[in-house]
Parts: C-alpha cells; sequence; structure tokens
C-alpha cells in the first residue's frame, strides 16, 4: 500500500512541477515571505511550528492577505481581512467551497456527514439538522452540561480527600474530554457513555487525545502529502487513506462510533413507533428521516456519519476550549475573583426566585462570563484554519488594501478558478482593527468596554471567525458557548484554579485542531496540568 501511495504521490509530484514551471502564479504581486524549501515552501512554519505562530508574524510584516509558498513553488493566500473573508464565507454561497483535502479529514474523523458534504448534500445535511440547534433546544441541555461538570468536579473531590490534602494537580484535557463526551451523549442521543466514572469505556478512550495523536507533528513527508492530495481525485484520496495502516486509529474510531450509532439509531425507532421518543438531537434526525419528503432525510450512512460529527464537533473542540478557558483564569486571579463574585451573585438570585440551578438566561445576563466565553474563543480558536478552494473566477475585495511588490496598492485580488486560500482564524481574531490595539493580549473587559469595532460583520457569535461563517458556520456554536459558560460556573463554584510548573513551557499544538501540549512531551498528548484547590461556598 505504501508503494503505491508513493507511485501515485510520484506522479503528482512530476505533474504539479510541469504546472507550475508552465503557469506564472497570479499571486506574484502579494507581499509574502519567502520560501523554506522548494518542496515544502512555508508549510513547515504553517504547520509544524506552534498554532498561529507563522500567521501572527506574517501579518504584522505583511498585513492581512498574504502570499505564502505551498509544495514546489506554487502559491497560495493566507486570509485575516475582515471583507475578504466576509466575502468568501458569507457572500459568495458555494462559489468557495470546502477544499478537497479538508473534506477528506472531515470523511477520516466524522465520516460523510455535515463536516464532508458539500453543494446540494450540503443544504439537504444541513436543512435537516439545523433546526435540532435552535436557541430553544439549547435551552434544554444546559442542565446535561452541568450535570456533567458536577460529576467531574465529584471525581476531582474524591481524589483530593483521598489524599488528605486540600489540592490536587488534575491534567484537565484527560479530565474534562470524558465529561464533555458524556454532555453530548446525553444532549444529543439521550445516552450515557458513563465516561467520567468508566475509564474502560472504549469509544471515550479511543477519542481522548484524537486530534493531538493523530494530526499533532506531522513529518515533512505528511506536511508534504496534505498539500498534494489537492491534485488528486477524491476517490483516489479515500482510497488510500482507508487502506493506510497510519491511520488504524481513526479507522478503529470510525468502526466503534458506526456500531454505538446503529444500536442508538435503532432505539430511537422503536422509541418513536412506541410513542415515547425523547427530545434529543439523534431522536430529531430519526424522526425526520421518516419524512416522506426526500430533501428532509438522510441516507443511512449520512445518519451513522451525524453521530461522529456532532462527538468530534461537540466533544473534541469544546474539550480543548474549556481547557484553553481554565488556563487563562489560573493566570489571572483578580480575573477569577471577579467571575467568581459574578457567580455568587448569580446563585443569589436563583435562589430568590426559589429554583437551585442555572438557566441559559442566567448565563446571558452575567457580562463577565459572557466576557470571558467570548475572550476565550477569540484568543483560543480550537478551529485555526478555513481552508477554501475558488470553483469559479472571481475577485477578493478587501477592507484594508495593501501595497504591492511593484508599489501599487491592491484594494481587491482578482482570484482564478482552482485557487486555494487558507482563511486564517488565529490572524483575524487578533486583527487589531477590529479587537483593539492589545488584540495580542488576553483581556475580557475588551467586550464590557466598547473596544470592539465590527465594522464588517462576520461569524455567528461576536465577530469572530472561530465558529466560521455563512453557509458553513458551525451549526452547534451555541450548544459549545452554553457549554463553555456551564463548565466555568461549575469549575469556579468548586474550586480555585492556579498555574503550575510545567505550563511554563506550554505549546499551543497544531493537530487539526489547536490543542494544548508540553514542550518536549508530545507524546503524551493534551496537557494541560492545574493546580485544583477546594473551595468553600462562602468565599468569593
Amino acid at each position: 500500500m505504501e508503494t503505491s501511495t508513493l507511485l501515485v504521490l510520484a506522479l503528482v509530484v512530476a505533474l504539479v512541477i510541469v504546472y507550475r514551471i508552465c503557469k506564472p502564479s497570479p499571486f506574484s504581486n502579494i507581499p509574502g515571505p519567502q520560501p523554506k524549501s522548494f518542496m515544502l515552501g512555508n508549510l513547515r512554519e504553517l504547520l509544524q511550528q506552534p498554532a498561529g505562530l507563522a500567521e501572527f508574524e506574517w501579518q504584522r510584516t505583511y498585513g492581512d492577505v498574504v502570499r505564502f509558498r505551498a509544495s514546489f513553488g506554487t502559491d497560495q493566500l493566507m486570509v485575516a481581512d475582515p471583507k475578504a473573508l466576509q466575502h468568501v464565507m458569507q457572500s459568495s454561497g458555494y462559489k468557495w467551497r470546502k477544499s478537497p483535502v479538508r473534506r477528506e479529514i472531515a470523511r477520516l474523523t466524522s465520516g460523510k456527514g455535515l463536516a464532508w458534504a458539500d453543494g446540494d448534500v450540503h443544504t439537504r445535511q444541513r436543512k435537516v439538522m439545523l433546526p435540532g440547534f435552535r436557541a430553544p433546544e439549547t435551552k434544554f441541555f444546559v442542565p446535561f452540561f452541568i450535570g456533567c461538570a458536577e460529576a467531574m468536579c465529584s471525581g476531582w473531590k474524591g481524589t483530593i480527600a483521598r489524599t488528605g490534602g486540600q489540592s490536587h494537580v488534575f491534567n484537565l484535557p484527560e479530565h474534562v474530554s470524558r465529561a464533555t463526551l458524556d454532555a453530548i451523549g446525553q444532549a444529543a442521543f439521550d445516552y450515557d457513555f458513563g465516561s467520567t466514572n468508566n475509564h474502560e469505556n472504549e469509544l471515550a478512550n479511543l477519542y481522548e487525545s484524537l486530534t493531538a495523536n493523530a494530526f499533532s507533528a506531522p513529518p515533512d513527508i505528511a506536511v508534504l502529502m496534505l498539500d498534494l492530495f489537492r491534485h488528486v481525485h477524491p476517490a483516489i484520496m479515500e482510497f488510500i487513506n482507508d487502506h493506510n495502516p497510519k491511520l488504524k486509529a481513526l479507522h478503529r474510531v470510525a468502526n466503534v462510533a458506526n456500531n454505538v450509532a446503529s444500536g442508538l439509531i435503532a432505539q430511537k425507532m422503536e422509541d418513536i413507533k412506541g410513542g415515547t421518543p425523547n427530545n434529543d438531537i439523534m431522536t430529531f434526525l430519526v424522526q425526520s428521516n421518516m419524512s416522506e419528503n426526500p430533501k428532509s432525510r438522510l441516507t443511512e450512512e449520512e445518519l451513522l456519519a451525524q453521530m461522529r460529527t456532532l462527538i468530534f464537533g461537540g466533544h473534541e473542540t469544546i474539550t480543548n476550549t474549556i481547557c484553553w478557558a481554565a488556563y487563562e483564569i489560573s493566570r489571572n486571579p483578580e480575573l477569577q475573583a471577579r467571575l467568581r463574585a459574578e457567580i455568587r451573585a448569580a446563585e443569589e438570585t436563583i435562589a430568590d426566585r426559589g429554583e437551585t440551578e442555572f438557566t441559559m438566561q442566567d448565563f446571558e445576563d452575567m457580562p463577565i462570563l459572557n466576557a470571558m466565553a467570548k475572550e476565550t474563543l477569540r484568543y483560543h480558536p480550537v478551529a485555526i484554519h478555513l481552508y477554501r478552494t475558488a470553483y469559479e473566477d472571481d475577485v477578493l475585495p478587501l477592507l484594508k488594501p495593501i501595497v504591492g511588490k511593484d508599489g501599487k496598492i491592491i484594494s481587491e485580488i482578482h482570484i482564478p478558478k482552482g485557487a486555494q486560500v487558507i482563511g486564517s482564524v488565529s490572524a483575524y481574531n487578533r486583527n487589531k482593527d477590529v479587537f483593539g490595539e492589545d488584540a495580542f493580549e488576553f483581556n475580557p473587559d475588551r467586550w464590557l468596554d466598547g473596544r470592539v469595532k465590527a465594522e464588517v460583520p462576520l461569524g455567528v457569535y461576536a465577530n469572530l471567525a472561530t465558529f466560521a461563517s455563512g453557509i458553513r458556520s458551525c451549526i452547534g456554536w451555541r450548544f459549545a458557548v452554553t457549554e463553555l459558560q456551564a463548565f466555568i460556573v461549575v469549575l469556579l463554584r468548586n474550586f480555585e484554579l492556579e498555574t503550575t510548573p510545567k505550563l511554563a513551557k506550554i505549546r499551543r499544538e497544531s493537530a487539526l485542531a489547536m490543542v494544548p501540549t508540553i514542550e518536549g512531551e508530545l507524546d503524551k498528548g493534551s496537557q494541560l496540568p492545574l493546580k485544583v484547590s477546594l473551595i468553600s461556598k462562602v468565599e468569593g
């Protein structure tokens, strides 16, 4: 299999080199960094360095649109300009599509579900799934988020009690990953994975540190293959990857998740026929699939894939976001105290109305909590790149013109069909024209004092690119924001969070998503060790 892969790559390399020599670059006048090698261009900086590092340097040096070199001298654009991103993501429909290699990665991680789908198939799948993620449905999920966070905290209290002290160091990704898997199971499938208390759960074990283990620190050959595969027909890509032994972890996840999904779907159908359906997302999808309208149905393969899509999108990404939020809270005692005081005040308000638990409206009424959520999603976007390919000739408008290599002002860029751009979520989210001169600092107060300037509307939440935008925006953004808020509340009403010496070597690892790791310990997967101390209910 590896021999055939190399033969295919050799042929692609030859064709790319010939094509590159024969056709001049349409982006030759756009400033950008010099390539470090002919074979890999600037891809090492983009994919092997800590997440966002290369884009931040390019943005500071060249502006919000940068030409960089991919393999064998081919040019691509990194885009962080608000108007350009709005055009590509929001205004152009399917004229700009998810790049083929990224669709293939989505197939490997989630099957042929919503993250993989394109064109009419994507429109149909999104239309079927979207009603399950509206605000009223999200409100229903809050008790699940709180319950799973409390179960995690209860386990921590047990560990602290057994050690006979008042604190303990926990590796957050390990524990948060299990709690968020339980949350997505209960909210999306009405299914208890039980992973918080059962460390023998196979699916939980497979998903733990999945992206860190499968996609972090890609060697040069993997970086090269990722780029060259965009010249390979999707069917050939699928065949190669389905028979690649190095992807056995992803294959195993697919098999186990599909088996669990098949059982769940069968149970949902029985419940519906018996007149006792639940309110979870999977039940909604199964009910929709009973429609006589083909535009309201999913195929069996698509229905199975949506479970993996929901788990990967609603588990892996939110796990890392919660961990980054806890990291920032631990580094800022004053912010932690303000958040805890707001939580205590909200608890008093809840008690005054005769209730005991938070609702989605309570979260929305907490300005510091909302600012913390927005700033975490801005400063630590888990999805760091948005790969898009032009399916027809286009013109890319710029909010902030750049100066071409010939010294002339460029206010729009002509894009030929087939060109690929990378929307840099990290660079846009630190755009000083949007988020203020201190955009490279973590400061939730920017959301409270009005310094965020949304001249060009972008995205579905807080003018951030974190959840993408337009027809491919994340349908579960409300789900993610609410779950993040719930975990912050539960963590801070139970514990004091403090840094540990290891965090001096924390690394923002580019592993498809941005995951926390420790420099020199990548083999241990995701790591974010925090000191967690018991806190009295009367404190704060």
